[in-house]
């Protein structure tokens, strides 16, 4: 078989995760079956301590009830030490949270894919297959869950603030950032932007869904570049990156109100891209792209970040060289010429009628004589 055969069967078998799918693992059997990403990013994670510190400060932690063994990830100072202790302090770190205790004991939580907080009733039951484990205080119990098989969910108990550090990253909080200190994360390493913006150890608590909003505000592919980008480019990416996390912040806070937020996901019906494969996007309504890679995607507008060109990965395009459609215009005209190439060459009225001669012949065809039943001695 030629190269070009190759490309053309590599099109038709793998290119679900590319773009030539109709994109619905529920519905279409040849959209990708990847994990969904639900990573609490940072608008998540300060809805969290937000509400945490709400119903916790200055209450004792009366115990922790842990159901998994493998949530506790330190051992000294053990768990134990921390019953009795009165919350001091709630905060975000990156993408974990932080209870601060007196004794400055601190319990780092970090979430992880599927970890979430719920706040029951004092004393509540941990979930049977979920539950992890729960904090006990007089007003209520703060229980946290993890739907996933893969358990990676953590706690650490660290003491003191050089405890706390040593848990951080690293990355600079996005929404504290000036200019200069912006500029100086975006051109340390040469990277594309859509990695370096999630990269925690350059951007505190920016994850997949919230760099994909970021870059179609910013009009930017992710996949440019950050040695390449200009100052006047890197200007208005700040600018970007600070306004879709303020809005989010205050979009969470409006919906959840009083009530402990139950409702957090990486996929939601007002975002702009993300989680919107062959949608309209917002702005130009062109039908919004992905890229896939590992277990995630990369959603993004070609018209408004792209000049209107497909992103492909690297060895699917290399693989497919000149086949791979590069404009949106390319990729509609290819679905078309599928199309007329996989309609049938038979007209509608030759085909029932073979259907109907078919059936007439099995209706008079003679009964098939059964065989003779053996009988057991």
């Amino acid at each position: 078989m030629s190269r070009r055969s190759d490309a053309s069967s590599a099109l038709q078998l793998v290119p679900a995760a590319h773009g030539f799918a109709t994109g619905d693992p529920t519905t279409d059997p040849t959209a990708p079956r990847y994990g969904p990403c639900l990573v609490p990013e940072l608008p998540d994670v300060e809805l969290y301590v937000e509400h945490v510190r709400r119903r916790t400060l200055g209450q004792a932690l009366e115990q922790v009830r842990v159901a998994s063994p493998f949530l506790v990830r330190s051992f000294d100072p053990p768990l134990r030490a921390t019953f009795g202790l009165p919350v001091t302090g709630v905060r975000r770190l990156g993408k974990r949270i932080v209870l601060d205790l007196g004794s400055d004991l601190h319990i780092v939580l970090h979430l992880m894919i599927a970890g979430r907080l719920h706040w029951k009733p004092p004393k509540a039951k941990v979930p049977g297959k979920v539950g992890l484990a729960a904090f006990d205080f007089a007003s209520g119990t703060l229980v946290l869950t993890e739907a996933s098989t893969r358990k990676r969910a953590s706690i650490h108990l660290v003491r003191g603030e050089e405890g706390v550090a040593s848990q951080d990253p690293g990355g600079i909080e996005p929404l504290a950032a000036d200019d200069e200190a912006f500029r100086e994360a975006i051109r340390r390493e040469n990277h594309t932007i859509k990695r370096t913006l999630t990269d925690p150890h350059v951007f505190s608590g920016i994850g997949n869904a919230y760099s994909d909003e970021i870059l179609w505000r910013a009009k930017m592919s992710p996949v440019r570049l950050t040695n390449a980008m200009t100052d006047e480019e890197i200007a208005r990416l700040r600018v970007a990156t600070q306004a879709t996390l303020r809005e989010w912040l205050d979009r969470l806070a409006r919906e959840a109100g009083d009530d402990f937020p139950e409702r957090v996901t990486a996929f939601r019906d007002e975002m702009a891209v993300h989680g919107r494969y062959k949608k309209p996007c917002r702005a130009c309504d062109g039908p919004v792209q992905r890229i896939a890679y590992a277990s995630n995607e990369s959603n993004y507008c070609p018209r408004c970040q792209t000049g209107d060109k497909l992103l492909a990965d690297r060895g699917l395009s290399r693989l497919m060289r000149g086949d791979w459609p590069k404009t949106l215009e390319e990729f509609e005209q290819r679905k078309r010429e599928r199309t007329v190439a996989n309609e049938p060459e038979e007209s509608l009225p030759r085909a029932q009628e073979k259907t109907a001669a078919g059936a007439r012949a099995r209706a008079e065809a003679p009964a098939a004589i059964p065989p003779k039943r053996r009988t057991g001695r």
